[in-house]
């Protein structure tokens, strides 16, 4: 995978800029967003196999803001799954999680719903990516903004957000 392939690194998001400055390989996958969709991870699955992109709901990955006995962190699973918020709240060294407030969520990103990435947060968070991840040479995540993945190797993915794999997905 080039650096940088897809767009230029000087017209991104916060995320795609993370990247380049860390000078971290990547792909990044724009895709025509329809307004109207609330289902962002399905959304963007099909509009980039349409586009011809080798990816799957188990390798695209959504980034939801999980509020840890007070304290929000980030879990990172595949759009095929769903958030185990026991395990998220143990990965993460708490007793309870729930999803974080949109508001909240938002303000702490400095990105919109559907389009919050793991990459470039306003806030740097306690971030958990699913096991799942390990199990592909490239995974997709948002890359700030809804109508743009980017993919990138799990282990970068980690290595730019200072996170750790845990089992926090179920299907």
């Amino acid at each position: 995978m080039a650096k940088h392939r897809g767009a230029r690194p000087e017209a991104g998001t916060p995320a795609l800029r993370a990247l380049a400055e860390r000078g971290t390989a990547h792909t990044v996958h724009p895709y025509e967003h329809d307004p109207t969709s609330t289902a962002y991870g399905e959304e963007a699955v099909r509009a980039l196999r349409e586009k011809g992109v080798d990816v799957t709901p188990e390798r695209l990955f959504k980034t939801l803001l999980v509020d840890v006995d007070g304290r929000l962190a980030v879990a990172v699973v595949p759009v095929a799954a769903m958030l185990d918020l026991k395990a998220v709240a143990a990965a993460a060294g708490g007793k309870k999680a729930a999803m974080a407030d949109p508001v909240r969520a938002q303000r702490s990103s400095g990105y919109v719903v559907g389009g919050i990435s793991p990459l470039g947060q306003r806030t740097t968070l306690p971030t958990v990516v699913d096991s799942s991840a390990e199990g592909f040479a490239t995974v997709f995540v948002s890359a700030g903004r809804r109508g743009l993945q980017v993919e990138l190797a799990p282990g970068d993915l980690l290595a730019a957000t200072g996170g750790r794999y845990a089992a926090v997905a179920r299907s």
